[in-house]
């Protein structure tokens, strides 16, 4: 779009600005949300503007699955979600299957493998997936207003946006700004203080899909394990999920933890299951006659380190066959039941998603329009939506972008 100026008539010698900038939808964020947001607008005829502090788009997307770029579920459902809500996400999931989305990125050359529970990813990694988005807003005509900081007037009438040195001006705004987990790049709360300065709710903000630290008596365990795994159930409150563990030098990470980490609170206890569906006193049992130390049994299942932890001394250097029942039962509950409380998350740096945002019950399941703001409309991680790991996000920024994007 040509850039027109203006003389400033109250101003000494030659100040120039540029003219108010009219489209009929500005999209704050050029994430995957917004990008796709953006492109069904543009499809239906509307001129769209995406204003985004970062300079290059769909930052996060090109990160996404490790580079390699999980795009989707096949399992896809709202059992997948954490809300407040757990209702506000089954229209858009209805709507927008993963169906679609597999048929938007292979019309358009991507290919794809199917892994462990249902996640999809392209063959010719995650910048790809954004580049695929950014060149279709191109090709639609999306107007790009990107790495400058970004504002929203308070006033009523059309929504008034400064990108930079630029003044938009449309009927509709969509919030698509993300949270602030992966500052690095470009997460941040914008998205969370625009909605509150038009009178929005917002449920409190915590990591999600994060590690855990262990509190400071447990770092040796750290120490000893950094960089072991095995598979393991890990569990908070009602919420539980058996997949790999990895020790990392402050605490555990891996897909399990990723998991149960979105649901955990601050003070609340973390429960381990390191032998999941393999019952230690049975293990015992089936090696009773031989003579083994315990704690060189237990490392033929766990990782070599581990026993010396999870065992008291004696217990451990008792040979399989003088076992008593106590001593099955206590290491058993260590084995199976070994619960500590974390000190914390590794934060918003290392965490894939942000829990908390947007109230839903502010927003239309259906248009994603702000209830109290008419033209006003909020999606993508910047609602109280989160999923699970295994491209639940990516398939959510895709199914409420669209949503959004067909409503405007």
């Amino acid at each position: 779009m040509k850039r027109r100026y203006f003389r400033l008539a109250c101003a000494p010698g030659p100040c120039y600005r540029p003219a108010m900038q009219r489209f009929d939808a500005i999209i704050l964020g050029g994430g995957a949300s917004g990008l796709y947001c953006a492109m069904h607008a543009a499809r239906r005829g509307l001129s769209v503007a995406v204003a985004d502090h970062s300079a290059k788009p769909a930052r996060k997307v090109r990160i996404s699955g490790g580079g390699k770029g999980n795009f989707t579920n096949l399992r896809v459902g709202p059992e997948n979600y954490l809300c407040a809500n757990p209702h506000f996400v089954k229209s858009a999931l209805a709507r927008h299957t993963p169906w679609d989305v597999i048929d938007f990125f292979t019309a358009h050359g991507v290919s794809y493998e199917e892994r462990d529970h249902g996640q999809l990813f392209t063959l010719e990694g995650a910048p790809r997936l954004a580049g695929i988005l950014t060149e279709q807003c191109g090709r639609l005509g999306v107007a790009f207003f990107l790495g400058h900081d970004v504002d929203v007037a308070d006033s009523s009438g059309p929504f008034r946006v400064r990108a930079g040195a630029e003044e938009l001006s449309a009927e509709k705004l969509v919030l698509a700004l993300g949270g602030p987990s992966w500052p690095q790049a470009g997460g941040s709360d914008l998205g969370f203080r625009l909605a509150e300065r038009f009178g929005l709710a917002v449920v409190p903000p915590r990591p999600g899909l994060v590690g855990l630290v262990f509190p400071k008596k447990l770092r040796s365990l750290c120490r000893d394990l950094s960089g072991n795994a095995l598979v393991a159930m890990v569990a908070t409150g009602d919420a539980a999920f058996t997949d790999p563990l990895l020790f990392t030098h402050t605490g555990i990470s891996g897909p399990a933890t990723l998991q149960a980490s979105s649901y955990w609170r601050e003070g609340r206890p973390v429960t381990i299951d390191f032998l999941p569906g393999q019952p230690l006193a049975e293990l015992v049992e089936t090696h009773r006659g031989s003579n083994v130390l315990f704690k060189n049994l237990l490392a033929r299942v766990l990782p070599k380190r581990l026993p010396a932890h999870l065992l008291s001394p004696g217990t451990s250097e008792t040979p399989v066959s003088q076992l008593s029942g106590e001593q099955v039962e206590a290491a058993a509950d260590r084995v199976h039941r070994f619960t500590f409380t974390p000190a914390g998350t590794e934060g918003p740096v290392k965490a894939e998603v942000t829990v908390g945002g947007v109230d839903t019950d502010m927003i239309s399941s259906k248009t994603f329009e702000a209830k109290p703001v008419p033209g006003l409309h909020v999606i993508g991680e910047t609602l109280d939506v989160a999923g699970h790991l295994g491209g639940y996000n990516l398939h959510w920024a895709f199914a409420s972008g669209a949503a959004c994007g067909q409503s405007l």
